[in-house]
């Protein structure tokens, strides 16, 4: 499973766009990216964190530095399928991903029962730190989409995803179940990332202005906890009120 790139740097912007606006933006970006050889897949999460959903709430507090730890897959995975064990960073603006890849069973019972990876590597090891130092981190959320990404034909290290079908749920957290669960974005919305190396390249900056396309704060981790606290706890609880009007002022935190 050596294919599999396991360290990345880069800035990721996000954008919500409507049915409209993403059309437009696809016919507008047919000569500067295309389509990788996936299409449209299947990703599938699943967020652990502390029973007190200590990691999410840090990271909805806007650090400086914040983390999470999450098992991934493309597409519903079966034992022998690929899995992917991540840490995702984020400091200064900038994002670190750090991931290894084992079969999905061999990553159940790693991150669920405490058994040793198959293989020993800087990354597992960065990965038992974290997994030590927050005691008691469990599976608490799944997070699942539908994803479009594109490259850049000219830029090699330009990615643009697009999201739909977004959704969360805190039961069955095992990915065999697919992209099952409460929707976070409206319908017909999709989110947009784009995933650059350093400068933002000037044609892209260009579309976006003249199709008023903006980035936004967008947490898919963050939108189905606070959901999650509006339905337990009731919408009119001054946390939530507080976290929606700082999405307004694109002050919410990274966590997704």
């Amino acid at each position: 499973m050596s294919e599999y790139q396991d360290i990345f740097k880069r800035i990721e912007i996000k954008y919500l766009l409507d049915e409209t606006t993403y059309r437009r933006l696809r016919e507008r970006l047919q000569p500067l990216a295309e389509v990788d050889r996936y299409g449209e897949s299947a990703i599938l999460n699943i967020y652990y964190d502390t029973p007190d959903y200590r990691l999410i709430r840090t990271s909805l507090e806007k650090p400086d530095y914040k983390e999470k730890l999450r098992l991934r897959s493309y597409n519903i995975p079966t034992k022998e399928s690929p899995a992917f064990i991540e840490i995702k960073k984020k400091y200064d603006g900038v994002v670190y991903k750090r991931r290894i890849d084992m079969k999905y069973d061999e990553a159940l019972r790693y991150l669920n029962e405490g058994t040793e990876a198959p293989k020993d590597s800087q990354i597992k090891r960065e990965i038992d730190q974290m997994i030590s130092y927050y005691k008691g981190l469990d599976p608490m959320m799944a997070i699942s989409y539908d994803r479009i990404a594109m490259f850049g034909k000219e830029d090699p290290e330009l990615r643009i995803t697009f999201d739909r079908n977004i959704r969360y749920r805190t039961d069955r957290l095992d990915l065999r179940y697919g992209n099952v669960g409460k929707d976070i974005l409206k319908p017909g919305e999709r989110l947009m990332e784009v995933k650059i190396g350093s400068a933002f390249p000037l044609k892209l900056a260009r579309i976006f202005s003249e199709l008023r396309i903006y980035p936004v704060s967008f947490s898919k981790y963050g939108r189905g906890y606070v959901d999650m606290l509006a339905q337990s706890v009731g919408r009119n609880t001054l946390y939530i009120h507080d976290y929606s009007v700082a999405e307004k002022k694109g002050e919410v935190a990274y966590a997704g």
